[in-house]
């Protein structure tokens, strides 16, 4: 069976992020030796799952205008999980533990003390419903009729980098001090 491919959104303006008083969109703005993205994009790829960065020339109508092109982007895939692209402290072992929980239920939404995270993931079972999103209605209705129809694996997972986005640049500072202490623990 195919893996679930990782739909990676960077859609988005990043108006909160200019508004704290940024000069460049949080997507592309350095952490440590890399961008924000590319910090995403390494850990799927160490993951060792598929992806799709959904980041279209002009941008979308919002988060499910977003998920629908990834999910249309990647049809064949056995499930999806769906993150934005602004959590540059998230560890590989969160993208596969999400992935693997898939077999068990149908939806996996990961959880960091009590606080859900990201990616969500979703089997196949949920493709027409992905792909009938629009505008800036994300996947939250989905979830919560999964979760009335007992289809939802709630996973907790010892991973901040799930929840910790970069919307303003004191989300930024605070990366980079956890990225500094991360690199500085032994091995």
């Amino acid at each position: 069976m195919l893996s679930p491919v990782v739909l990676i959104l960077a859609a988005g303006k990043g108006e909160r992020f200019l508004a704290s008083g940024a000069t460049t969109h949080k997507l592309d703005v350095q952490l440590g030796d890399r961008t924000v993205l590319a910090h995403v994009i390494q850990a799927v790829e160490a993951a060792g799952l598929a992806w799709q960065l959904i980041r279209p020339e002009g941008g979308t109508r919002g988060m499910g205008e977003s998920v629908s092109l990834g999910v249309n982007a990647a049809p064949d895939a056995s499930g999806w999980l769906i993150m934005p692209a602004d959590l540059p402290l998230i560890q590989p072992a969160s993208l596969q533990r999400v992935a693997a929980g898939l077999k068990e239920k149908p939806l996996v939404v990961p959880h960091y003390c009590q606080r859900q995270g990201h990616p969500v993931g979703f089997s196949r079972a949920f493709k027409p419903l992905l792909m009938a999103l629009s505008g800036d209605v994300g996947a939250r209705d989905i979830v919560k009729g999964a979760r009335r129809d007992g289809k939802v694996l709630d996973l907790p997972l010892d991973d901040e980098g799930i929840v910790q986005d970069i919307d303003t640049l004191a989300d930024l500072e605070n990366a980079e001090r956890r990225l500094r202490m991360r690199e500085h623990l032994p091995s």
